[in-house]
């Protein structure tokens, strides 16, 4: 029986204005990403030029004008260059209009790469939401604009993957005001479903997952607020019901001790802060973003643009390193053949 191919993943520069250039060059430069999957690039040869020397790295690629015809080969990535921004034409650590439309523009090529099934997965180094919305207005986030570009119209969440400790949350660009008028135990129940099958689909065969409260003490009963009695705990038991491995409500103060000594493999939290504070302060150079739910996996760092630092050679490229591993292991055992 021949070997499975390796994964072919879309990779997408973002923000020319942060980090993304020099995190581009340094996993392009990567042995162990390298070994995992074929890479096609997104991008301007002069901004990821730029990169590298930031880097201190020195790439072995091969770089096509847009249009052209050509694949990546195993350890030799492929840039498709799109000449669309001068780097001296952005100004450095800064939100601008140039950085957000030039990382718009190479995520809208690598998703329609992967949706016409030229690639296996996604990745992109980091976006800032409000240079994209400069370039782009109307942009949200990276689950609508994913949706709209691929014509996608099913459930898609985030989730943020550490050391193998998953965080998924029912809500999550949204004010905090608006957080308990939003959750409803089928928008709870939807979520465990599809915690599960994207922790199945990483390769955990049966996951466990945690599921905090809303409220201090997940509402102590009552005294504190009904979420937890009304909403949270009848959704967890329509997911025991349909035999998904989850349990709580458990207070979001303590959960995620028991989920990192390794009682769960997952903590489904009921706001994005609720479980990002947590999962940075666990690992913040380490987490991995995952957008679940699409065709294809879709992965980028946790963290963001880190403008302050931008172009000084000291970005630590754990984390993006961590999403590439993740978006190909995530594609290979999705096209593995079956046993």
């Amino acid at each position: 029986m021949s070997a499975t191919p390796l994964p072919h993943l879309a990779l997408a520069m973002g923000d020319a204005a942060g980090i993304s250039p020099e995190l581009t060059a340094r996993v392009l430069a990567d042995p162990a990403v390298l070994a995992a999957a074929r890479i096609t690039v997104f991008g301007d040869a002069r901004v990821l030029r730029r990169g590298a020397e930031v880097a201190g790295v020195t790439l072995d690629i091969d770089t096509v004008p847009d249009g052209a015809a050509a694949q990546p080969a195993p350890g030799r990535p492929l840039l498709v260059d799109l000449g669309h921004c001068d780097p001296d034409q952005v100004p450095l650590g800064e939100i601008s209009p140039a950085g957000g439309g030039f990382a718009t523009e190479n995520f809208r090529r690598a998703l329609a790469l992967a949706a016409g099934g030229g690639a296996d997965a996604v990745c992109f180094t980091p976006f800032n939401k409000a240079a994209m919305r400069l370039a782009t207005p109307g942009y949200e986030d990276e689950i609508g604009f994913t949706a709209e570009a691929i014509g996608f119209h099913g459930t898609a969440k985030e989730f943020n993957v550490l050391e193998g400790l998953w965080n998924a949350r029912v809500t999550s660009h949204v004010p905090l005001k608006d957080v308990a008028g939003l959750l409803t135990r089928q928008s709870i129940l939807d979520n465990l479903r599809l915690t599960d099958s994207a922790l199945r689909a990483s390769g955990v065969a049966r996951p466990r997952i945690a599921v905090a409260g809303l409220n201090p003490h997940a509402g102590d009963s009552g005294n504190f607020g009904r979420e937890e009695i009304d909403i949270i705990q009848p959704a967890v038991e329509a997911g025991k019901a349909e035999q998904i491995g989850c349990d709580g409500p458990f207070p979001a103060d303590t959960v995620f001790v028991r989920a990192r000594r390794g009682d769960f493999d997952a903590v489904l939290t009921m706001y994005h802060d609720q479980g990002q504070i947590a999962m940075k302060l666990i690992g913040f150079e380490a987490g991995v973003t995952l957008m679940g739910g699409f065709p294809f996996p879709i992965c980028t760092a946790a963290h963001g643009t880190a403008y302050d630092i931008a172009g000084q050679g000291i970005a630590h490229p754990g984390a993006m390193r961590n999403a590439m591993l993740l978006a190909a292991r995530m594609a290979q055992r999705e096209h593995a053949p079956a046993t």
